[in-house]
């Protein structure tokens, strides 16, 4: 009766625990979910059958307490970040909004009553897989069940085997490769795959009237999956997609790259105008080094550039005077999904300008969401356990308004839609600044524009 007593109790914490998040999102100002678009995917929740385990990784650390009426004490969550490497930049900027996340989730639990606090432990990845999966098996060996990140999909792709076989949840913030849609496995991203991303990108060269676009991207498997959905989109509105070079992750260096794609690019002037042309560039931070040496080729400057998620607000591309200036005359357009804005929104983003003294990314306010979803699965399981979390976290997250706004996952446990902010490099004040150009409108299927950009 008294371990009944106990469990009834650890129920009842745990409604407690939702319904107080619940009024406490309405009193900071997070508005109501509202339906999305009637085109918009249904929330569907992974199956609740897991894959196939491989003997437990051993604990050497195990700071929580498992008690009949639930968890007491420290949970540690993991987070898999580019601290150094590719995507840096982003990392840093996703590391500041957890160490946020963490505050406000251990406030939010005091004043609940919670009998646990949440650690965020921290691992450098270094954009790079197989450090990513070195890094989740020490993070395992710690007893950590839930990690947040990592942030490629080819560091997702090298992680998921050992973490579907060892029950561990990943919630990756910015992972976006089609292929890893997987229905029923423990990964789960907070952000739309590039089966949405890919079609905004053809849909902007569409509307600025350019008849053709070459592709140069990233031979990773986030850097193929968004190659064949921006190709496939394209071809079917009619652009003539042409396949400029597809390069090394690791490259330093991309001086035949770029006389490869400056000859394409000419070739296609030549047949439809300077004006009708555009590249379409798929890569990281290496956008840096693209660029100084694409500024050496007249025909390069001529045409309209797009990016995509993995180079909008990049740090590292306004550093460079050359490679500003370059994106500055090319009017290099990013895409990058965009976070519902709300009041909680405007609170989060601020406070984190202040700790980066520049504008976060999406997919850092998509890892403090994640934290939380994280933290609300526990506190609703009454349970520090792999397959329990993965089983609730979809209906955890539905209902849950965030800093990105209403998580709708789809059947994968990817996000299944999102408006795009469209950002742009300008010249203001004799500085290289990032702008928001423009607005992709999901459920509308148009755009609207902050810039004239011709």
């Amino acid at each position: 009766m008294a371990q009944n007593k106990a469990l009834i109790a650890g129920a009842v914490v745990a409604i407690i625990v939702v319904a107080a998040a619940a009024f406490l999102i309405a009193g900071r100002g997070g508005p109501a979910a509202t339906s999305p678009a009637a085109t918009s995917p249904a929330v569907t929740s992974p199956a609740a059958t897991s894959p196939a385990t491989t003997a437990q990784p051993t604990t050497t650390q195990q700071t929580q307490t498992m008690q009949a009426g639930g968890v007491s004490g420290t949970i540690e969550i993991g987070a898999l970040l580019p601290l150094t490497g590719d995507l840096a930049s982003y990392g840093e900027n996703s590391k500041a909004a957890l160490e946020l996340a963490q505050r406000d989730i251990n406030a939010f639990l005091e004043k609940a009553g919670a009998p646990f606090r949440i650690k965020i432990v921290v691992e450098d990845s270094e954009t790079k897989p197989e450090v990513a999966l070195q890094k989740l098996q020490a993070l395992a060996a710690k007893g950590i069940k839930v990690v947040i990140g990592p942030m490629t999909s080819a560091e997702v792709k090298q992680i998921k085997s050992y973490a579907d076989q060892n029950k561990i949840v990943v919630i990756s913030q910015s992972s976006t490769a089609p292929s890893l849609a997987i229905p029923g496995d423990y990964i789960f991203r907070f952000c739309p795959t590039d089966e949405i991303q890919g079609p905004v990108i053809a849909k902007m060269a569409k509307f600025f009237g350019k008849k053709a676009i070459v592709i140069m991207w990233r031979g990773d498997a986030w850097g193929d999956g968004l190659h064949d959905a921006v190709k496939k989109a394209a071809q079917e509105l009619g652009i003539e997609v042409i396949d400029g070079p597809r390069y090394d992750p690791k490259a330093k260096e991309f001086a035949n790259e770029v006389d490869q794609l400056a000859q394409k690019v000419q070739e296609a002037v030549n047949k439809y105008g300077a004006d009708k042309v555009a590249v379409v560039y798929i890569g990281f931070n290496e956008v840096v080094q693209v660029f100084t040496t694409a500024s050496q080729y007249d025909v390069l400057k001529k045409v309209m550039w797009f990016g995509s998620d993995g180079t909008a607000l990049l740090a590292e591309l306004l550093k460079n005077p050359v490679a500003a200036k370059f994106a500055a005359q090319v009017k290099f357009l990013n895409p990058i999904f965009a976070a519902t804005k709300s009041q909680k929104y405007d609170k989060i983003v601020a406070e984190l300008k202040k700790t980066l003294g520049r504008e976060p990314d999406t997919y850092a306010l998509a890892a403090y969401d994640a934290a939380w979803v994280a933290a609300l699965s526990i506190a609703v399981t009454q349970k520090y356990d792999g397959e329990a979390i993965k089983n609730i976290l979809p209906d955890v997250a539905y209902n849950y308004f965030g800093a990105t706004g209403w998580i709708v996952l789809d059947e994968a446990g990817d996000r299944a839609f999102a408006d795009y902010n469209l950002y742009v490099v300008i010249e203001k004040d004799g500085k290289y600044t990032w702008e928001l150009a423009g607005v992709y409108h999901y459920s509308s299927d148009s755009f609207t524009w902050n810039i004239k950009l011709q």
